[in-house]
C-alpha cells in the first residue's frame, strides 16, 4: 500500500491547533517533532531515545501525518489545507508531501526507534531487538508499523509513568486512541483483568492487534475499531486517553459516563497551552485532579471520579 508523509512547519503555539486539523482528517495520530524539546533531551542524556546530534533548537517544530493514497486523498488533503489556512494563512506553504509504501515507513521508524526506559520499571524495546537479559525491568516489546505511540514521545512517557504508578492488578481498563496500542499492552503486563483498546484508524487497530500477540496479552486485550467511546457500555477502573487537547474535552462526558465510583482518568498530549482549560474541564466533571505532570511543552493529568458518585 502507498501511503502520503505529510509535514507542516508550525510555531510552537499552534501545534495543538494543528495536530486537531490532522486529527479531522483521520491520520490516525501525528508525529510531532520538536527541535528545542529534542535538542534538551538528547544535551541532557538522561533518557535512551534517539541516537543522534542535538537539533538547532530555533528550527521550527513540525506536525507529521499519513494518509492512504486512496480515492479520498484529494478530499482530505483539501480539508486540511483549508484548516490549516484557518490556522495560519501561511501555514499551507508550508506542507511537504512524499509518498511512501509501508516497508519505507517502518524502515525510517526502526533507524531512530530504540529502548525507552519508562517509571520505575517499564521498558519500551523495539520488538525486532534482542531483549536485553540483564534488565530488571518489564519488558514491553512494540512495532509501531503504521500506528502511532511507541513510545518514545513525551506525551505516551508521561502516560506509561502514571498508569504505572495507579496499577494494582485486577483492573478495567478502555485506552482511547491506541495507536500501536502500548498503553493497552502496558496496562495487561500491569496485571489488568480486561483491557479494550479502541482506534478510529483501521490500520492502528491492525497493528495494535499484532502488538497484542507479540507481547502474549491478547487473551486480555481486546482491539476495536471506535470513535472515540461511542457504543461503549462497559464500565471501567481506569480510562486512559492520549490524544489531543480538543478530542479530550469531547470525551470528558463519556468518561464521566463509563468511569466507576473511584476510578482514574489519565488524559495526555495537552500543550502548555492549554493546561488551565483542560484541568478547568476536568474539574467541572466533577473529577479531582491528583497530578499533573509536565515534560517540555507536554502536560498529562491524573484525575480521579469522587467514590460517592451515584453511577456503578
Amino acid at each position: 500500500m502507498k501511503w502520503i508523509e505529510i509535514k507542516a512547519w508550525v510555531r510552537r503555539g499552534d501545534i495543538e491547533a494543528v495536530s486537531a486539523v490532522f486529527d479531522r482528517i483521520e491520520t490516525g495520530g501525528v508525529v510531532i517533532e520538536d527541535p528545542a524539546l529534542i535538542y534538551d533531551l538528547v544535551a541532557a542524556g538522561d533518557r535512551e531515545t534517539v541516537a543522534m546530534e542535538p537539533p538547532d533548537p530555533h528550527s521550527p517544530p513540525t506536525v507529521t501525518g499519513y494518509l492512504p493514497a486512496d480515492q479520498r486523498l484529494p478530499a482530505r488533503l483539501a480539508e486540511l489545507m483549508s484548516g490549516l489556512r484557518l490556522t495560519d494563512p501561511a501555514y499551507p506553504d508550508q506542507v511537504s508531501l512524499r509518498e511512501l509504501d509501508e516497508s519505507s515507513w517502518q524502515d525510517r521508524w526502526r533507524e531512530f526507534y530504540r529502548p525507552v526506559r519508562v517509571g520505575q520499571r517499564l521498558l519500551v524495546q523495539p520488538s525486532w531487538l534482542p531483549e536485553d537479559q540483564g534488565e530488571d525491568r518489564l519488558i514491553i516489546r512494540m512495532d509501531p508499523g503504521m500506528a502511532f505511540g511507541c513510545g518514545t514521545h513525551p506525551t505516551t512517557t508521561l502516560c506509561l509513568a502514571l498508569l504505572e504508578e495507579i496499577s494494582r492488578g485486577g483492573e478495567t481498563v478502555l485506552d482511547v486512541g491506541a495507536g500501536s496500542g502500548i498503553l493497552a499492552i502496558t496496562a495487561a503486563a500491569l496485571g489488568a483483568r480486561e483491557v479494550l483498546a479502541l482506534d478510529s484508524d483501521p490500520v492502528a487497530v491492525r497493528v495494535a492487534l499484532e502488538n497484542t500477540v507479540v507481547n502474549g496479552v491478547q487473551g486480555v486485550v481486546t482491539v476495536r475499531e471506535g470513535n472515540l467511546l461511542e457504543g461503549v457500555k462497559q464500565k471501567a477502573d481506569i480510562i486512559v486517553a492520549n490524544i489531543v487537547a480538543d478530542v479530550i474535552l469531547r470525551l470528558l462526558p463519556q468518561v464521566d459516563l463509563l468511569l466507576r465510583p473511584g476510578g482514574k482518568f489519565i488524559a495526555s498530549g495537552v500543550i502548555s497551552e492549554r493546561r488551565q482549560e483542560v484541568a478547568r474541564a476536568i474539574e467541572e466533571l466533577g473529577l479531582e485532579i491528583l497530578k499533573t505532570a509536565c515534560e517540555g511543552e507536554w502536560t498529562a493529568f491524573l484525575a480521579r471520579k469522587p467514590e460517592n458518585n451515584l453511577i456503578t
